[in-house]
């Protein structure tokens, strides 16, 4: 099985997100992703309809229970510590994912700073009933990302990261690079979109993933890229995670016993 995400975040050409969804239908696609600055009412219809689940991505509360009320069969939510958007609140994933959890009746999921075990296992205890992790598996061998992008990543910590498009209500953290600097640099003297397109839009960010060229656009990643300092494979991921997750809960279990 394997999921499509639709994107709802402005872009600067239409996204024939209706010819998307037919495709998504007539396929047999198990899972739709939405994510982005609106809610899925648009879709949830026709998807729900043909039996697609919908999962609904956003960064604060307010659009979680918008997106129950949309009809998503969950919902993800996302800290600032997310690589990508983060929306405009700043609040973190542990604080984010208990107060989702009380506030829908659907599963949430937790993302924005988790890539192993040890992230599993905290969101799973704060009520989440499981993880999105997209900066661990840029960084893995099946991943399309440049192996200079890869190489970057295992070099970058924790502190690495920025946060860009502040100014224009779409804040999004990325890798400090030339690019990432100079758009800080022009929304500081009152850049508009149009002029910050040529180093926010999607094809610098594709040079930078794809082609390697590490400076020409925006490198979305999460604040977990300081934790990563391996390219295993994505079944070397999920096996850690379980069998780390494993040995939590057992060392859990013997702090439970011995108070």
């Amino acid at each position: 099985p394997f999921g499509v995400n639709i994107s709802l975040f402005p872009s600067t050409r239409p996204l024939p997100n209706n010819d998307f969804v037919d495709v998504i239908i007539q396929e047999k696609v198990a899972a739709v992703e939405t994510s982005g600055v609106r809610g899925p009412e648009e879709f949830a219809p026709r998807l729900k309809q043909a039996g697609v689940i919908l999962i609904h991505k956003c960064a604060t509360v307010k659009h979680a229970i918008a997106g129950e009320k949309a009809g998503a069969d969950a919902v993800t939510v996302v800290g600032v510590e997310n690589g990508g958007a983060t929306g405009m609140d700043d609040v973190t994933t542990m604080v984010m994912v208990p107060l989702a959890v009380d506030a829908v009746k659907i599963p949430v999921l937790a993302g924005g700073g988790i890539g192993d075990a040890r992230g599993l296992v905290a969101a799973l205890a704060l009520g989440a009933e499981g993880v999105v992790m997209g900066t661990r598996f840029m960084a893995v061998k099946e991943s399309p990302v440049h192996p200079k992008a890869k190489e970057w990543m295992l070099r970058a910590r924790e502190t690495d990261t920025v946060i860009v498009e502040r100014s224009i209500r779409n804040t999004h953290r990325a890798l400090r690079n030339k690019a990432a600097e100079k758009v800080l640099e022009m929304e500081s003297k009152g850049a508009t979109l149009q002029d910050l397109l040529p180093y926010i839009g999607g094809q610098g960010a594709h040079k930078v993933y794809i082609d390697g060229d590490l400076d020409a656009g925006m490198a979305y990643c999460g604040e977990i890229v300081g934790q990563i300092n391996d390219i295993p494979t994505c079944k070397e991921v999920i096996d850690r995670m379980v069998t780390g997750a494993l040995a939590i809960r057992e060392r859990l279990d013997k702090i439970c016993k011995e108070s």
